[in-house]
């Protein structure tokens, strides 16, 4: 066997590139003399409940548990919630068309879902979403950074012939994973022949070896059946290292990526904190910031909406943590500057971005809007776990304050040294101002041109506030999350690299190459 690396020439994206590779287990059989032939179309919703075809995965004969070789590569945004559907089907015809095959199950989520597990198995259903009896699909993502490709020219001599006097051989390269081996290429079948020679392919190193050329590679050759059960010739395991017979090659040494941390076991933790000051208005008066119309909605809850449903898809635990601030609460009615909304100290979560709505409804008519507006009690208390993940010595937490105000900030002094002092920790913080206040002060804590100073002349190690006025995006609040979270993916990674902390689950993570 002989093998080339080539390089690939590389493109300018504003998108990350996420690769998806489709298994699947225990699909419904649904013919009668032999099994189904399964084949898997991935659709993505671009609006509404508009749908349109992306691409399809090849069909594989007779087989109720594939690994589909053909894989998809999907433009990734982090500030967007991207809605997937993934499609079995049992063809049985030659045509395009697949609404005349038999349907075999889907699985709707969103790409946020599969990149923060890194690797998903769900169950499939039908579309009146019972379950496709057993059947299970499993969604691998993986980052496009690395474009070399390896050249491959294979034939083989004298192989086993596995029924009577020829083999009908095929070839599958699998990559070493922390799930185990994970398909890469398959090659065509060469019919009757024990000598084979197989058309010249290529691979990319990432999806062959994660960029290693040091890591093995397992090879099988199987003599091909009908039926699918197809039977093994033989295997071998190498590097592509060895393979190329003593050509080096030379990493060269880059940053991880946002997704790399994400991936590899980094939780973005989400904390709230909601503005109950006296000038939001009396929230029973229409006029009031706080006024929930008979929609259900105002200006905090859309704001809520729009940021917590991208980012609740990278905490595992959709757990989270909501304070007020500026309010006199119960029972003493003393002025507190971050009360849990739900009034549990000891458990201060709220299950879901429903759970958050339902707590700050309910938590409304049980406060006093009162005042000053003081933003530094909240930032010091998320920036306390902030500071107690740090010492994990990995990238396994980064945190992300939400503050909803309508207006002018009381302690700005002790905000500024607060911010200041989290520039240093995995920790980021988003400003939405509701209202129509003057929010020149907010600005300036955004502080995009220069880097904010302390009242004692500190400068911060890094911007990590994100300021944006909510009626600038008038209720649009796909936008709204765009502009909102658009900069924190490189918040997480610079900062994460700059201290040379790798995920926490590094081995699942490619060293970059």
């Amino acid at each position: 066997m002989a093998s080339a690396v080539a390089s690939a020439p590389r493109a300018t994206h504003l998108a990350t590139k996420v690769e998806l590779s489709i298994s699947c287990e225990n699909l419904m059989d649904m013919d009668v003399f032999s099994k189904s032939d399964p084949l898997c179309a991935l659709y993505i919703n671009s609006s509404g409940s508009h749908w349109y075809e992306f691409g399809r995965t090849e069909m594989i004969l007779n087989c109720l548990n594939p690994k589909f070789a053909r894989r998809f590569v999907i433009d990734y945004y982090f500030e967007m919630v991207q809605r997937l559907k993934f499609c079995v089907y049992d063809i049985d015809n030659s045509t395009y068309d697949l609404s005349d095959d038999d349907f075999l199950g889907e699985l709707e989520c969103t790409l946020g879902q599969i990149v923060s597990n890194k690797q998903m198995t769900r169950s499939l259903l039908l579309k009146d979403r019972r379950p496709a009896g057993h059947g299970t699909i499993t969604i691998c993502a993986e980052e496009i950074t690395d474009t070399r490709v390896a050249n491959f020219e294979v034939s083989a001599l004298r192989l086993d012939k596995k029924f009577l006097w020829w083999a009908d051989p095929f070839l599958e390269f699998y990559k070493q994973t922390e799930a185990g081996w994970q398909l890469a290429h398959r090659t065509e079948v060469v019919h009757n022949n024990v000598n084979p020679v197989w058309r010249p392919f290529r691979v990319s190193l990432r999806a062959l070896c994660g960029g290693d050329v040091e890591q093995q590679i397992k090879v099988d050759c199987y003599d091909h059946h009908v039926s699918g059960s197809h039977r093994l010739i033989g295997s071998f395991r190498a590097s592509l290292a060895e393979m190329l017979a003593g050509t080096h090659l030379s990493p060269v040494e880059k940053d991880y990526s946002f997704l790399d941390y994400v991936m590899g076991g980094c939780q973005i933790n989400f904390t709230i904190a909601i503005d109950f000051t006296g000038s939001n208005g009396d929230p029973m008066s229409p006029q009031s910031l706080h006024y929930i119309n008979p929609e259900g909605h105002n200006e905090y809850l859309q704001a809520i909406w729009a940021v917590g449903n991208v980012i609740q898809d990278y905490d595992s635990t959709k757990m989270f943590p909501v304070f007020g601030f500026g309010a006199q609460i119960p029972p003493s009615w003393q002025v507190s500057h971050e009360f849990p909304i739900n009034f549990n100290p000891s458990h201060p979560f709220c299950a879901g971005i429903e759970g958050v709505v339902q707590a700050y409804q309910q938590c409304l008519p049980q406060v006093k809007l009162w005042g000053p507006t003081n933003f530094s009690p909240i930032i010091n208390h998320v920036a306390c776990f902030a500071r107690q993940a740090l010492q994990q010595n990995t990238a396994s937490h980064y945190f992300v304050l939400l503050i909803l105000t309508d207006g002018v900030i009381t302690d700005m002094d002790q905000t500024r040294a607060a911010i200041v002092e989290a520039s240093r920790l995995p920790m980021s913080i988003i400003i939405v101002g509701v209202g129509a206040a003057d929010f020149g002060a907010m600005e300036f804590l955004d502080s995009d041109d220069r880097l904010l100073l302390s009242p004692t002349g500190e400068a911060a190690a890094r911007d990590i506030v994100q300021f944006v006025p909510f009626r600038h995006f008038h209720g649009n609040s796909v936008t709204l999350a765009q502009s909102v979270l658009a900069e924190l993916p490189d918040q997480v990674s610079s900062f994460f690299n700059a201290y040379k902390l790798k995920p926490p689950n590094v081995l699942s993570v490619p060293e970059p190459s």
